[in-house]
């Protein structure tokens, strides 16, 4: 879990640079931040530029200290290349699903690595269900597929009440984008825990029953 290997310093090292660039030169921030007018105009790098901005130090550092903790599990189940297509895919998941949601709000914007983040948590918990994870205010360790479930359940009550100033959209997709990357790039799993699949699968279910049900705004 500690494997703090070269893609992931590279990784690291991108976001670093990039979000420190942004804190400096507001024209960058403004140009390579995700914004749903400027996207729906063409400007399709925004979808990946914006994963490597940041609001500020305490919300790089807590991106990359979560990356810090899990990358290691990923790539040594998976190897370095599928841990990249991982990241920019939940990356990129995370981006989407925030576009669909808010495609008609051309003001809506958003930064920062959490959906690749949280694409590469949800690949690890996948990989490893039973690893133990421990919150602040819980004293014993928590199985790493309850956190799982329990997050993406509490990103589904923050999509639909629009709790904080948080992109709980993003963060889904990116969970999605995890999820079903590593199912295809590891299908024996659905032969050796297939429990887990399913259990890790039910938050995505239920947001995809109350969009479908107009349940969810």
């Amino acid at each position: 879990m500690y494997n703090l290997g070269i893609v992931t310093i590279v990784i690291i090292a991108s976001n670093v640079i990039m979000s420190f660039k942004g804190f400096d030169d507001r024209l960058f921030f403004e140009k390579y931040k995700f914004n749903v007018g400027s996207i729906r105009r063409g400007e399709q790098i925004r979808m990946i530029s914006s994963g490597f901005l940041h609001a500020d130090t305490t919300h790089l550092l807590m991106n990359m200290v979560t990356l810090y903790f899990f990358a290691g599990t990923v790539i040594n189940q998976l190897g370095n290349f599928n841990f990249v297509i991982i990241y920019i895919a939940s990356l990129i998941f995370g981006n989407l699903l925030s576009l669909y949601f808010h495609k008609d709000e051309y003001w809506y914007s958003a930064i920062g690595a959490s959906g690749a983040v949280t694409g590469i948590l949800y690949a690890a918990i996948l990989l490893e269900p039973s690893m133990s994870l421990y919150m602040f205010f819980i004293p014993i360790p928590i199985p790493g597929y309850v956190f799982g479930i329990g997050y993406l359940l509490y990103s589904i009550y923050g999509i639909k009440n629009r709790v904080g100033n948080i992109g709980h959209d993003a963060h889904f997709g990116g969970a999605v984008g995890g999820y079903a990357l590593t199912l295809l790039l590891m299908p024996s799993l659905f032969k050796t825990d297939i429990g887990h699949v399913g259990l890790l699968a039910i938050p995505i279910i239920i947001l995809y029953v109350m969009h479908k049900t107009g349940k969810l705004r």
